[in-house]
């Protein structure tokens, strides 16, 4: 009898079948192809102590949730994944498994306004600092750290709104010729399309809740690594501060993720074809994405990335002008986050970099998020002229 029980994850080397097989053993009761989801918050043990495979209690650990961080590993290349029920809860276990009072973090002056407000208004009353810089430009990068060690350097690349480049080979042998931790949050790219610790990192942090997830339905977020120590500290803070992901949230994560090399493709896609167009149309200030050969990262992303996403950002005239596009899509749908199939259409200004106003992270006003979906291009870009002939 042929022993089929481990055989489709070993013999996984591509990213698309690494996407379906990874932590997917078939249940070995039924020979269900998909594996059940484990609800149960608690589990018997074979006398004081005796667990079966590890499992005691629903915070502590989940089959699921097991399923879910060994695909996420996987995807990254990384060895250990761990889950939790968003982003922010990911990144919180980081950085306070990591730091301590004093601690400083180099953070990008172009990120998620969710990370510069944990950091400045959650971890910096507790003696955390905190410095910005621009990221892309690894001049400037140097000059910090010659000025002041920091424990963390943190990075997203594409970045959100404005979809810098950093180049993270460079900003890796930066940071750990400075004793720096180099976390880099890859949501924007995804594992499709890029993957920082083949290039150096030695942290890389999701919101599962986009391109992973990537159907707008679950929350989450994730980190991959390799260095066992912060591992074992992050996990210890999973556990003892409980942010986990719930079974069926990691659930839907990994339904999502067995479709992500596939959907990153399409919405690459899509992405090219309305940033050439908004290019082209002469009605627009300026158009961020990575793909055009405009981009001053262009040449750089096109050797750590294998495709450039789904996220084109674009320069109106005014802010007025702005919230005028943003409110007039049809397709495009008018909300936060981004990553699912459906196209979004944000003001960053006012939604999702809010709490960046009057900081160095500040969006310009005059730009407007598009999350490129899966739809018929031809349809986006009716879409996004229509939007235009509002202005």
């Amino acid at each position: 009898m042929t022993d089929h029980t481990s055989g489709a994850h070993d013999a996984a080397r591509g990213i698309e079948s690494l996407a379906v097989h990874a932590g997917q053993a078939f249940d070995p009761t039924t020979g269900a192809v998909i594996p059940p989801v484990h609800f149960s918050t608690t589990y018997a043990q074979d006398g004081i102590g005796g667990l079966r495979g590890g499992y005691e209690y629903g915070r502590s650990g989940n089959p699921t949730r097991t399923a879910l961080e060994t695909q996420l590993a996987a995807l990254e290349g990384g060895r250990h994944g761990i889950s939790f029920a968003s982003g922010l809860a990911a990144e919180d276990a980081l950085l306070r498994s990591v730091l301590t009072p004093g601690d400083e973090v180099l953070l990008g002056d172009d990120v998620y306004g969710g990370t510069y407000r944990l950091i400045a208004r959650v971890l910096g009353p507790w003696g955390v600092k905190l410095r910005v810089v621009d990221m892309s430009d690894l001049g400037a990068v140097a000059a910090a750290l010659e000025e002041r060690p920091a424990r963390i350097l943190w990075v997203e690349t594409p970045s959100n709104p404005l979809l810098r480049i950093t180049d993270i080979a460079g900003l890796a042998a930066l940071g750990h010729a400075a004793g720096a931790l180099v976390v880099v949050d890859n949501t924007f790219a995804s594992p499709a399309l890029q993957r920082p610790l083949s290039l150096g990192a030695d942290v890389v942090v999701h919101s599962t809740t986009k391109y992973l997830g990537g159907h707008s339905d679950v929350v989450g977020g994730a980190l991959v690594l390799n260095d066992d120590t912060v591992a074992e500290g992050a996990r210890f803070l999973q556990f003892a501060a409980g942010a986990v992901s719930g079974p069926l949230d990691a659930w839907l994560t990994t339904r999502g993720i067995k479709t992500l090399p596939l959907r990153m493709q399409r919405h690459s896609d899509n992405a090219q074809a309305i940033a050439e167009h908004l290019e082209r149309s002469g009605r627009v200030a300026r158009v961020y994405y990575p793909g055009l050969a405009s981009h001053p990262g262009h040449e750089l992303a096109a050797r750590q990335m294998t495709r450039f996403g789904g996220i084109v950002s674009l320069a109106l005239e005014d802010a007025a002008s702005a919230r005028r596009f943003a409110e007039s899509t049809r397709l495009f749908q008018l909300a936060e986050s981004l990553g699912g199939v459906e196209s979004l259409v944000n003001y960053p200004d006012a939604m999702t970099h809010a709490s960046v106003r009057g900081t160095a992270l500040a969006v310009p006003e005059e730009v407007v998020r598009l999350s490129v979906g899966i739809e018929s291009v031809d349809d986006l870009l009716a879409d996004v002229d229509g939007a235009l002939a509002t202005l």
